[in-house]
């Protein structure tokens, strides 16, 4: 599965945000797939993301199977689920 997470860099939640990217990577040795809004349109309009930071869990044939939007965070046992 690829799990991806959009946000826009120096906002007021960037660093919330890079914080929790970087435990994620520490604690679980994986690295989730960034996407910036500005740069990548068409994938926010595919998947209808709107609010950021959003952390989306993608299926092998990209259906959604779980989104986190807003910015309180997922666990990250909730994201690594969907890594495995």
């Amino acid at each position: 599965m690829r799990v991806v997470c959009v946000y826009r860099e120096k906002q007021d939640y960037s660093r919330s945000v890079n914080e929790w990217l970087e435990n994620f990577r520490r604690q679980t040795g994986r690295v989730i797939e960034t996407i910036n809004p500005d740069t990548n349109p068409h994938f926010c309009e595919a998947y209808d993301i709107v609010e950021y930071p959003t952390i989306i869990a993608l299926g092998s044939r990209g259906d959604i199977r779980a989104i986190w939007s807003g910015r309180n965070l997922p666990l990250i046992n909730e994201v690594l689920y969907y890594m495995i």
